[in-house]
């Protein structure tokens, strides 16, 4: 059984150091709530996550600096695996 690349203490280095550029999500473009760490992180839709310009399932790297990206956790959700070229603006069906 092989562990999970994401649990490492190389890929934690690599969220703390693009979490210290303090840039805005690369797919929104808006600021992301950085403020908002520990448990809580994993459920705010605002929060930061690491993100890949491509996706590690169409063979990107997980640790390489080229393909790193700053982005709240709702748009990494919502872009999913796609990569640039299938970009999608993220858009409700309605306002809530």
């Amino acid at each position: 059984m092989s562990s999970n690349p994401r649990n490492g203490r190389p890929y934690r280095r690599a969220c703390a150091e693009q979490r210290a550029l303090l840039l805005p999500c690369w797919w929104c473009g808006k600021p992301i709530r950085y403020d908002i760490t520990g448990p809580e992180a994993g459920r705010h839709p605002l929060a930061f996550t690491l993100d890949h310009l491509t996706p590690l399932s169409h063979g990107g790297s997980l640790l390489a600096r080229d393909n790193r990206r700053s982005a709240h956790r709702k748009c990494n959700s919502a872009r999913g695996n796609r990569t640039d070229a299938q970009r999608q603006p993220i858009r409700s069906s309605r306002e809530w």
